[in-house]
């Protein structure tokens, strides 16, 4: 009874701690884990039980999936590529007056992930021991076929897109070559964050009142919603397990896949990749002994993982993504009543310079020159009039050739 007690504290803990990870751009939850986990070994471990550990980290993992679109919907800030590509609709949507209700589009696809997640967990935990060697081998052509699809539906630019999109490749290849700590950090602030920034200082912006409609009226039909969550389903597992690929990839397969999808259905599948790939992490520790994440792999080292362990640590992903809706709703609704009353030409400089600070401290002076010249790209893509879609290339090439090898 005092162990259950111990973990509810722990959970409603990790809950607290995703919340402001969620909130603070440039904070990845990896770094977390990481300090976390170089304390727990000295400190920790002698006063609190594993599992009361591990189901804090997991919760705060969860609940960072569900907050962590409030930022770069409201603020352009992105967090690594798990968020990266939410700044596109999000940002339009935001100079519309909607961008809470973006926020509640993310919101439907990270609950619908937590019944993913119960659903696949059994599939991941009996069989996929037996699929993974075989899956890894054809991960190469489907990334190739997704590239030349990715393309091609540029269909007055592919020129400038096939441009774009080999050179954030060459750019990734060089980023995650480069003896940088944290390198997506300032490979995507740079692409997605502070090129959307300076986008926005440059036409001197500025944030039109926020409409905060109540939840109810916020609908997506049926067909919709059941072709973003199609697309999640056909390409978050997938990506949970093989190697290289994340959230950022699983969202550009997942709506090749499906075909064109809106704002809306784009923004409910990149809140379910979002919450399935880090839950499904933890699975696939157990079942292929590989990390994908790095909070997995804290836990990894933490405690032995068993079937009754990953069952525990379902239902903490249950509870701590219930308890994320409510606070990312809250959140959400605290920015948009304020966002619009704040210069936000002087914002995005604020924030410029706040995501300089982070990613100076987390990644070198090596991390700004990455910084300054992802912006670069990330400027000549939407000066070039192209989709920022194909700044993926920076994850999918280097994805293809780490395949292929």
């Amino acid at each position: 009874m005092l162990e259950s007690i111990i973990v509810l504290i722990a959970v409603l803990a990790g809950v607290l701690i995703g919340t402001i990870t969620g909130i603070t751009p440039g904070i990845h939850i990896n770094l977390i884990s990481a300090l976390l986990l170089s304390f727990s070994s000295v400190f920790l471990l002698n006063f609190i039980s594993p599992m009361a550990i591990a189901a804090f980290l997991v919760s705060i993992a969860i609940t960072h999936t569900f907050v962590d679109f409030v930022p770069s919907i409201f603020l352009g800030a992105p967090d690594q590529d798990d968020t990266a590509l939410s700044v596109l609709p999000g940002h339009e949507m935001l100079n519309q007056g909607r961008a809470y209700e973006a926020v509640i589009y993310t919101l439907y696809g990270s609950l619908s992930a937590l019944f993913i997640i119960i659903a696949f967990t059994p599939i991941f935990l009996y069989f996929l021991p037996e699929i993974y060697p075989y899956a890894g081998r054809i991960m190469f052509f489907i990334l190739i076929v997704v590239s030349f699809f990715l393309i091609y539906s540029e269909k007055k630019q592919r020129i400038w897109a096939l441009v774009i999109f080999v050179l954030s490749g060459i750019l990734g290849m060089a980023t995650l070559n480069l003896p940088v700590k944290n390198a997506l950090l300032p490979l995507f602030t740079g692409l997605f964050g502070v090129s959307s920034l300076v986008t926005s200082i440059s036409k001197k912006q500025r944030i039109p009142k926020q409409k905060i409609t109540s939840i109810r009226n916020i609908r997506l039909k049926p067909k919709s919603f059941f072709k973003s969550i199609s697309a999640s389903i056909l390409s978050s597992p997938l990506c949970s397990f093989l190697a290289g690929l994340g959230s950022g990839q699983a969202a550009v397969i997942g709506s090749e896949v499906m075909g064109n999808l809106d704002r809306k259905e784009f923004l409910v599948l990149l809140g379910s990749i979002n919450t399935v790939v880090t839950g499904l992490s933890f699975v696939t520790l157990y079942s292929i002994g590989k990390a994908r994440t790095g909070i997995a792999a804290a836990i990894g080292e933490i405690i032995p993982l068993t079937p009754e362990i990953i069952l525990k640590l379902t239902f903490v992903i249950f509870i701590s993504g219930l308890l994320a809706a409510i606070i990312t709703v809250f959140t959400a609704r605290f920015f948009a009543k304020r966002i619009s009353l704040i210069d936000y030409s002087k914002l995005s400089k604020y924030i410029i310079v706040f995501l300089t600070v982070v990613v100076f401290c987390f990644s070198g002076w090596l991390g700004l020159l990455i910084t300054a010249v992802s912006a670069c790209l990330g400027l000549v893509c939407i000066y070039a009039g192209v989709r920022r879609t194909h700044l993926m290339g920076c994850l999918i090439i280097p994805a293809i050739l780490l395949n292929l090898l």
